[in-house]
Parts: structure tokens; C-alpha cells; sequence
């Protein structure tokens, strides 16, 4: 008998045993006359034949237990099959956000030099330029390609032996979104995904035969293991607001997903296609939204287009996730206020087993908690995570993980870049990113401590807080993106819509703070969620623009 050990494969194959007809994923294959998107379907045993079938393939070709392999492989069934096949082999993934720029992508791929790409034609084709990112590539294997289809037809053997794994062996190395920096691999051990899958399991309370839409393609990776049929959405990773807010829709109603992750962007897309056309979206029980601060305005719309769901706003990172949770009823009663009153976002308190601690800020590296100084309860200060899930190390990464990591006996506490604070009753609130907070006369001011107090307004899309001249005597400013159609073309449009931001805004004592308020018609966001604001790029091209 196969002892595969730690190694998470082992969940589809358990899968497959336990109920071999179940629809494991359904994945967009055309359109109906009426519109409605037809999906393709396929059982957990055919996923994990198909798995098997590509980690014979990628054996065959070359690929060995440790080596590691670049997906560049599409959502859908695909990507779970590359990502399981390679986990059955005892290789290693490495996934990288393909919409961050050719020269980030390129930087990624230097940095975690993959020895092999499993990929669509286009990326094997692309991989084979000359450039030195590229060097460590020796095997090329392009999925859907005519090996792969010739694998894939190939009549069914016996389950596939599993590599045998220890919790602590590297299973897949994860790249940050770089919001805020320079993107960086995160080394994921089977042990870490493990942690992840029992407390997705424990903390939401997602059971078998639930129907999932990923609108984040690596969280439905999840979901072989969780025995959930995932549905792919009709989205582009590298462009995920350009999609179709009616063929998403679509396929949560015909498919009746039950749960969905997403960010705040593509959720209000879909929630106001479903406001503006009278839909409501009876079958969804729990929605998982994260990336940035979710408004009161979208938790009020969802709980009318889907009146039968809960809505979670999970607070975590690609290092550690989920690292506390909070439901769209608390967040809109007493925490609304607080966050309007500029006391931050509350995030919720920390899921089973993860540990949250708020410390004295500090540039320099902390080699053992005891060099941490902790903060009172409800002082603002960074914010650190530790559990089973929490990364231990960057890949290649030795500064980096020196400065994010905190050595406590066997545990590891990350430093997760953030402010917070915690409250009396033990909830964690989050008040932005420590790199993007501005310094002036009177103090410092953390984005979230303003942001949320003029986000209210319903004509605002976003809206970023930036300071402008040197810390820390820098000048606060809003720069607010308007909903489409509603942006100020006229001085006097834009002096009323000041207007109105700064009365609403009279809530928070610290609003006469900014400066100037000024409109653009679309702020530079990350994307992977399209939701994280990039802050210090805004405030470097407002430099020089505004008077002091």
C-alpha cells in the first residue's frame, strides 16, 4: 500500500474513492441560445486518472520528485490537474501572477529558477527566448498540446503511486502580488497547505457536494481536497475586472454555487449588474471577500442580491492565510462606526489556532520575540501572526525573511507589514499598510485611520490617502476615483463634490487633517485583486503637483 505521508495530493485521491461520480469541476464550454454559459463536468475519479496521467507525462519527460516546474497554465481544470499531477510526482510548483508586468514576471522567474514550464502554447513558445531569466528551463511541456491530449486519452491503469512526503518537505513556492515591494517567492510546505485545508474546513464550514466559484484561481485548489465541485469562472487572472459581470452571473445561478472567493472588485461588479437588472443569487450561503477593506455599501447590497448568504471579509496574506475573519453583520453594526470614526477596519478575531499580537514598530529585524516590544491593548502599532499556517522562509530570500520572520523556539511569527491594533474584546483592527502611512506634523496617519470616513460617499469607486513632500513633515492628500460616469469635469463639479466628501467625513476628527482633495479617473491597483491600491506610486505622480 502507497504511504504517501503528508503529501496533500492524497486528498483527491481520496476523493475519487470516497465519491468517484461527483462532479469535481465544471469549466465554461460555450453559451446557450438564451445566453446561459454551458459548462463541461468532471467526476473527482476523472480528475484524478487525469492527474496521474500527467504526472506519468511529466516523469516521462523528464521532470523528477524536487525539481521545480513553472505553471503557466490557465484556470480551469488544467490548472488542477498540472498542480496535482505535480504534487503526486513530488515536484514543485511555482505560481506567479501572469498580469504583473513582463520585467516582474521575468524577475520571479530568475529568482526561483524553475527547471521546467508546464504551460499553454503561448508560454512554452515565449519560454524559449533568449533571455537569462529564462536559462534554467531544460523541459518544456505545454498543456493541452498533443502529448498532453494523447496522455489524457489513454485508457485508465491502476491510481498512481503518491511521492511520499514529510509535513515539513517543500510542496509549491507562491509569489506575493509585490503590492508594496518587489514580489517574493513564498515557500509552502505540505505541512503549511495541510493547516490551510483544516482551517478553510473548520473556520467557514464548507462540506462535500458544495459548489465553489474561485474568482482567485489558486484557491480552488482547495477544493479537491475540501470535496467541493469547483466551477471556473469566465475570467481573465491578468485583467480580472474585464470580465463579464452577466457570464459570471450566469454561472452562478444555472450551476448554483454556494460559495464563492473573491475581492471587493469583482464582487461589486457583480453585485451591481444584479442591483441594476433585479437578480438575486438564491443559492449562495458564503461569500469570502478579501485583498483590501471591504465597504459597508457592498455588504449592504450583497445581503439583498444574495439574501440567503453570509459574507466573510478574511484578513490574511500570501505568507499566512487565513489569519482572522469577521461576517458582514458585525462589520456593518457598531465596527461600521468605529471605522468611520477613524479607529480602523475591523478584520475580526484570530480563526483556531493562529495567534495575533500587535508590537512596537520598528525597521530593523527581530531575531527572537524577545526583542519585540508588545503594544497596549488599542495602541496602533505592526502587526504579527504566527500558526500552522504561517510560512517560515522566502525561497532564496535570506534579508528578507530576516526582516519579515521572528524565531520563538519551534514557532515562527510573521510579520505581516501592517498596522493594527487590538481592541478589549480581542478583535484585531486593521489600519493599512505600514509602508504606505504618512507622516506629517501632526502625527502619523495610517490609510485606514481616514480612507474609510470619505469611502461612504456613494459616488466614490476608491479613494487612496497619500502624503506628498518628505517625512515626516509631509503634506495629507485624497486622491478619490469616482464611480463611472460620475466623475467632476468642471472646477465647480469638482468643488461640490469636495464638499460633500469633507461633510462626510466631519464623523472622523482627524478628516481636516487632508490637505487636498483631488479626482482621478482610475488608480493604479494590484492585479490579483484588482483591490489593493498602489499608494506610493500615486503619491509619486502627484509629487510636485500639489502646493504645500
Amino acid at each position: 500500500m502507497n504511504d504517501p505521508g503528508a503529501n496533500v495530493a492524497r486528498h483527491l485521491r481520496e476523493a475519487a474513492l470516497r465519491t468517484p461520480e461527483a462532479t469535481a469541476t465544471l469549466s465554461p464550454s460555450g453559451r446557450e441560445k438564451d445566453g446561459r454559459v454551458r459548462h463541461a463536468a468532471r467526476s473527482f475519479r476523472e480528475l484524478d486518472r487525469e492527474s496521474d496521467a500527467a504526472a506519468a507525462l511529466m516523469e516521462s519527460e523528464g521532470i523528477r520528485a524536487g525539481d521545480r516546474v513553472l505553471l503557466a497554465v490557465r484556470p480551469g481544470p488544467e490548472l488542477i490537474i498540472g498542480m496535482f499531477g505535480l504534487l503526486k510526482l513530488g515536484a514543485v510548483p511555482v505560481a506567479i501572477d501572469p498580469g504583473m508586468g513582463l520585467a516582474r514576471f521575468l524577475g520571479c522567474v530568475r529568482s526561483s529558477a524553475p527547471t521546467a514550464i508546464l504551460g499553454v502554447r503561448t508560454a512554452t513558445l515565449l519560454s524559449r527566448l533568449p533571455l537569462p531569466a529564462l536559462d534554467s528551463l531544460r523541459v518544456r511541456l505545454t498543456c493541452g498540446g498533443k502529448r498532453w491530449r494523447k496522455a489524457m486519452a489513454a485508457p485508465a491503469g491502476a491510481p498512481r503511486p503518491l511521492a511520499h512526503k514529510s509535513p515539513d518537505d517543500l510542496a509549491a513556492i507562491l509569489f506575493t502580488s509585490g503590492s508594496t515591494g518587489t514580489p517574493k517567492g513564498v515557500r509552502y510546505e505540505h505541512g503549511m497547505f495541510e493547516a490551510q485545508i483544516g482551517l478553510v474546513r473548520s473556520t467557514f464550514g464548507i462540506r462535500p457536494g458544495e459548489v465553489d466559484m474561485a474568482m482567485l484561481p489558486l484557491f480552488a485548489l482547495f477544493n479537491p481536497a475540501l470535496g467541493v465541485t469547483t466551477v471556473t469562472p469566465a475570467l481573465d487572472p491578468s485583467r480580472p475586472m474585464s470580465a463579464d459581470a452577466e457570464a459570471l452571473v450566469s454561472a452562478l445561478l444555472s450551476e448554483k454555487v454556494t460559495t464563492s472567493f473573491g475581492s471587493p472588485a469583482i464582487w461589486g461588479k457583480v453585485a451591481d449588474h444584479c442591483e441594476s437588472r433585479g437578480i438575486t443569487l438564491p443559492s449562495l450561503r458564503r461569500l469570502l471577500i478579501a485583498g483590501a477593506p471591504v465597504s459597508g455599501e457592498l455588504l449592504s447590497k450583497l445581503r439583498i442580491v444574495a439574501p440567503s448568504c453570509v459574507t466573510h471579509t478574511p484578513y490574511g496574506a500570501t505568507e499566512c492565510l487565513p489569519v482572522t475573519t469577521i461576517t458582514d453583520e458585525e462589520l456593518l453594526g457598531e465596527a461600521r462606526q468605529l471605522a468611520l470614526r477613524g479607529e480602523g477596519t475591523c478584520v475580526g478575531r484570530p480563526v483556531d489556532g493562529v495567534e495575533v499580537r500587535v508590537i512596537r514598530e520598528t525597521d530593523r529585524a527581530l531575531a527572537t520575540l524577545g526583542e519585540a516590544t508588545s503594544c497596549a491593548t488599542g495602541e496602533t502599532g505592526e502587526i504579527i501572526v504566527t500558526g500552522p499556517s504561517v510560512t517560515r522562509d522566502y525561497d532564496d530570500l535570506p534579508e528578507a525573511t530576516r526582516l519579515a520572520k521572528i524565531r520563538d523556539g519551534d514557532r515562527v511569527w510573521h510579520r505581516m507589514g501592517d498596522l493594527g491594533r487590538i481592541g478589549p474584546d480581542g478583535r484585531l483592527f486593521f489600519l493599512g499598510r505600514r509602508a504606505e502611512k504618512v507622516r506629517c506634523a501632526a502625527g502619523d496617519l495610517p490609510t485606514e485611520c481616514l480612507e474609510p470616513a470619505f469611502r461612504q460617499h456613494p459616488h466614490v469607486a476608491r479613494c487612496a490617502l497619500i502624503g506628498t513632500g518628505e517625512a515626516p513633515d509631509q503634506t495629507p492628500c485624497l486622491v478619490v476615483e469616482p464611480r463611472a460616469g460620475l466623475f467632476p469635469e468642471t472646477p465647480e463639479a469638482r468643488g461640490r463634490f469636495e464638499a460633500e466628501l469633507r461633510g462626510m467625513a466631519e464623523v472622523n476628527p482627524r478628516a481636516g487633517l487632508v490637505r487636498h482633495i483631488v479626482f482621478q479617473r482610475a488608480l493604479p491597483v494590484d492585479v490579483r485583486h484588482n483591490a489593493k491600491i498602489h499608494r506610493l506610486r500615486l503619491a509619486r505622480d502627484w509629487a510636485g503637483r500639489l502646493p504645500r
